[in-house]
Formats: C-alpha cells, sequence, structure tokens
C-alpha cells in the first residue's frame, strides 16, 4: 500500500526537486515581476551632494538665535540649478525641493515658517537645528556599493532603483515554459459546441489563470482522452517543456491511464497522492530537470492543489526566495465540522474586523464546486489532527489573490 504524503511532506518534495532557471538579459521596462540574477552596484553617489528636502530657504541656523528674524535673500536656487553665492551672516537664498545647498548654509527652514518681506526680504518665525530639512551626499546609495543582490524580486520600488543607476538592461531568472494538458473523453473543449453530455474544460483556463497570475504565459496543449496512444503523444509534447500540469485521469479507476503512461515515458513519479482535502489524488515526478503534476480532475480540487504544490515550485524555479502564498489569522465565523485524517482547506470569505479578519465559508465544498473557489478570499486550513473549528475561533488562512508570499506555508498539520 501506497504511503499518503502529509501536504507539508509534499511540499518539501517538491522544492527539493526544482532548481532556479539559468539567467537571461530583458529591458527595464520588461522586468516587472522578474527576480534579478546579478548584483547591481551604485554608479554614482545619490544625491550627488547636499539638497534641500524642502521648498523653503536655505540659512545658516546660527542667524536664529532670536527669532523672528529677518534675513535678506541673495539668491534663488531651483532643482538642477547650482549655487552661485555663498552666505554670510544675516543671508538666505530661496531653496526648492532638491535643488543643492549653498555654501555658507547649514540649514533649510520651510516656507510655510516664514513670512514675505519688502526689499527683498524674509522674515524667519521658528528657529533650526544645523541639518534640518537637508538630505546628506550620498545618504541614499554611495557609488560602487551593492545596492540590489541577486534574487531580489523586481517592484516598482525596485525599478526605479534601477533606472537610478542606468540599468536598461538587467540579468533576471528564466520564467519556466509551462504546457497544461486536460484530459478524458467526458470534456468538451471551448470551442465546441455545447453538449449536455460533457463536462466543460474548465480545468485548462483555471490553471492557466493561476500560471499567468505569476507572471508566465502558459500553453494550452488541449485535452487528450482516454486512450493510451493518443495520451502518451500529449504527454510526449508536453514533457517538451519544464514544468507540464496534467489535469484528470491521476484516480485508481481502470481508465485512469495517466500514471502508467507518465511512468512508461520515463518519468519518476515521487508521490502519488497526498492526504488532503480537496486533492488528495495528486502526483509529481521528474525526468531530467523537468518536472510533471498530475492534477485531479475536479476543478477545485486542481486548483487548491496548484496553490499548495505547483505555485510554489514555479516560483522556485523563477528565484524568488518567498515561495508560499501569504496567511493571516482569522476568526472563523461558525463551526466547521473535520473527520480527523486529512489536511482540508475550506474556501472562505475574509472581512476586516477590529483586531483582524473573520472567515465565513463561501458555502457548499464539493471538490466540484467552482464557484466556491471564484468567490474565496483565501482557504482556511484545518489541520489532519483537529476534530473541527468552533465558530470564534482562530483559523490560518491562505490568501489567494496578491503579489505578497511568505517563506513557508505558514500552517502546521
Amino acid at each position: 500500500m501506497e504511503k499518503y504524503l502529509q501536504v507539508s511532506e509534499a511540499q518539501r518534495v517538491v522544492l527539493e526537486s526544482v532548481a532556479t532557471m539559468g539567467a537571461e538579459q530583458v529591458k527595464l521596462e520588461q522586468s516587472l515581476g522578474r527576480v534579478l540574477a546579478e548584483e547591481v552596484r551604485a554608479n554614482r553617489d545619490q544625491p550627488p551632494f547636499d539638497i534641500s528636502a524642502m521648498d523653503g530657504y536655505a540659512l545658516r541656523s546660527a542667524d536664529l538665535a532670536s527669532v523672528p528674524a529677518i534675513l535678506e535673500i541673495i539668491e534663488d536656487i531651483k532643482a538642477g540649478d547650482l549655487p552661485s553665492k555663498t552666505l554670510v551672516p544675516g543671508q538666505c537664498a530661496r531653496i526648492m525641493t532638491g535643488a543643492p545647498m549653498p555654501q555658507g548654509a547649514d540649514a533649510v527652514i520651510r516656507v510655510e515658517d516664514t513670512e514675505a518681506k519688502p526689499d527683498n526680504q524674509v522674515q524667519i518665525n521658528q528657529p533650526v537645528k544645523p541639518g534640518n530639512d537637508i538630505r546628506r551626499l550620498g545618504e541614499n546609495m554611495r557609488n560602487g556599493e551593492v545596492v540590489l543582490a541577486p534574487g531580489t524580486a523586481i517592484t516598482p520600488g525596485v525599478i526605479g532603483v534601477l533606472a537610478t543607476v542606468k540599468r536598461a538592461q538587467v540579468q533576471v531568472y528564466r520564467r519556466p515554459r509551462v504546457a497544461i494538458l486536460s484530459t478524458g473523453n467526458e470534456l468538451e473543449g471551448l470551442d465546441e459546441p455545447v453538449d449536455p453530455n460533457k463536462i466543460p474544460n474548465s480545468n485548462s483556463y483555471a490553471l492557466m489563470g493561476q500560471v499567468q497570475a505569476l507572471g508566465i504565459e502558459p500553453v494550452l496543449l488541449g485535452i487528450a482522452r482516454d486512450d493510451p496512444e493518443e495520451l502518451a503523444r500529449y504527454l510526449k509534447r508536453g514533457l517538451e517543456y519544464d514544468v507540464l500540469l496534467v489535469s484528470g485521469g491521476t484516480s485508481v479507476g481502470v481508465h485512469d491511464y495517466v500514471r502508467p503512461t507518465i511512468e512508461a515515458l520515463g518519468v519518476q513519479m515521487l508521490f502519488w497522492r497526498v492526504s488532503m482535502k480537496p486533492g488528495h489524488p495528486v502526483a509529481f515526478g521528474k525526468i531530467g530537470a523537468k518536472i510533471i503534476f498530475g492534477l485531479p480532475g475536479n476543478p477545485v480540487s486542481s486548483m487548491v492543489c496548484f496553490e499548495q504544490f505547483v505555485a510554489p515550485a514555479l516560483r522556485r524555479m523563477m528565484g524568488h526566495a518567498r515561495t508560499y502564498r501569504r496567511t493571516v489569522e482569522a476568526r472563523m465565523t461558525h463551526n466547521v465540522k473535520h473527520q480527523p485524517g486529512r489536511t482540508e482547506f475550506i474556501r472562505v470569505l475574509l472581512a476586516k474586523e477590529p483586531g483582524g479578519y473573520a472567515a465565513t465559508s463561501t458555502g457548499a465544498q464539493g471538490s466540484g464546486m467552482l464557484l466556491s473557489m471564484a468567490r474565496a478570499d483565501g482557504l482556511a486550513v484545518v489541520p489532519g489532527d483537529s476534530a473541527g473549528l468552533a465558530a470564534g475561533g482562530t483559523v490560518t488562512v491562505q490568501l489567494l489573490d496578491g503579489t505578497f508570499f511568505q517563506d513557508d506555508a505558514g500552517f502546521g498539520e
């Protein structure tokens, strides 16, 4: 009898079986969501000199020993200008945010704390300390220092840093090439006429959306019918890619051909079935550096398995350190029955409340009820050894939306 792995064991097997892809060069404009594969250093001091952090007046703080104080304005300095004069006691310069500080000045007073006076003078109403509202030379970055390390996920802020150091091209880890295949005589293709005796092929497209949400554009191979020769042809095509997702045919029925066909093609199956609900008949294997997931045919089971196993693998291959969906703690608003044995993932809605979140089931939790997944904000995790959840108790919820990921799965079993 085969041993059913716990979810955490299966996740460990998956991540230990994949490696980060090689590097490629992309334009900065195309780098969002990618992961740096190189070290990036500053190419200058930023800022290149002391600059004003506010619109106001550059002055000598010693001139404000007694306020209000009247100072003479000897120069206007805009961002992009270079000061041409040196301040002496009793003088100041009108200065804009980002403009370089003039010689002799050691502080900036905000314009809100001043009053204009005739004859090019200004009244200062507040004292300031030396260094007030000045951004010092090199406080953002120093020429030659490492500002971004390999493995950095490229966010809008990181793109700003890359532009600051003039990196029009960057080395990033390659995205894995992903193929998606659905199996089964019962399936109806998206472009086929409606047949009440068929089941629409929702799995390929739900999986496609999950892959796209990670920044990867997958290839849809279509539907392989329940024929060993046809299935083998499709699987051979799929194994040309880095990752193959096969939906359906992973159970133990006499017409479930996926497993024997995969193994006949030389794939080493590392596990087959996991102690979870939904998603029990999930499989994982590899051949060389290529990996294959056998996902259940029920659409919710397929999507839940993607979140637990496929998404972490794809993110690891893309170079991300944070591979698992973010989790939050929430208050369960109702009782949840659970038979001890398998880790269960309950589709829930989240509502903000004082001190945290409240989690409520999206309704009936059948593995074929795709609307329960479409409506969900997250998956409430019921540990395998739990006898159920009580209303008002705390539950870990794995978020299904957003770009926040974390280092581990965030839930026990």
